[in-house]
């Protein structure tokens, strides 16, 4: 009977410890998952604040360099005009006009691969923090499996 009662106590022990640990184990794996969200949460809160910034960097030097450029335009524009009222003659004029149209044309395509540029360059790069944690996201799924 007493070998019985310690067959039972054994058993009993046994099974508490190792429930014990199994919840142990259970508890600081959730922990160390809980961690690692906060972490990965944290990681894609900083990068949607640096994509932000990098955005509106980005904007505020196009529209500072649009503005640039209506000012040189409405310069030339003046520049141009005074020069037409000069003319002395209607062919003169006409010359004004001409170079006054195609330098007008050259300075417009060239503002506007600028522009492009830049805002090829806008989306690339702030972007660019968001996609690095699409990454992280799709290689911490992976790794859960």
């Amino acid at each position: 009977m007493t070998t019985a009662k310690n067959t039972a106590k054994d058993t009993i022990e046994t099974m508490t410890t190792a429930s014990n640990e199994a919840l142990k184990d259970g508890f600081e794996k959730s922990m160390t998952a809980v961690n690692e969200f906060s972490a990965f949460h944290k990681d894609s809160v900083d990068a949607v604040i640096a994509s932000s910034t990098t955005a509106a960097k980005s904007i505020e030097e196009l529209n500072a360099a649009n503005l640039a450029f209506a000012k040189k335009t409405m310069e030339d524009g003046m520049t141009a005009a005074k020069s037409m009222a000069g003319a002395k003659s209607v062919q003169e004029l006409i010359e004004i006009q001409s170079d006054y149209t195609k330098s007008s044309m050259d300075a417009l395509m060239a503002e506007m691969n600028k522009s492009s540029d830049l805002m090829s360059n806008l989306f690339k790069e702030s972007f660019k923090p968001i996609n690095e944690r699409f990454s992280a996201a799709l290689e911490l799924m992976q790794s859960q499996r």
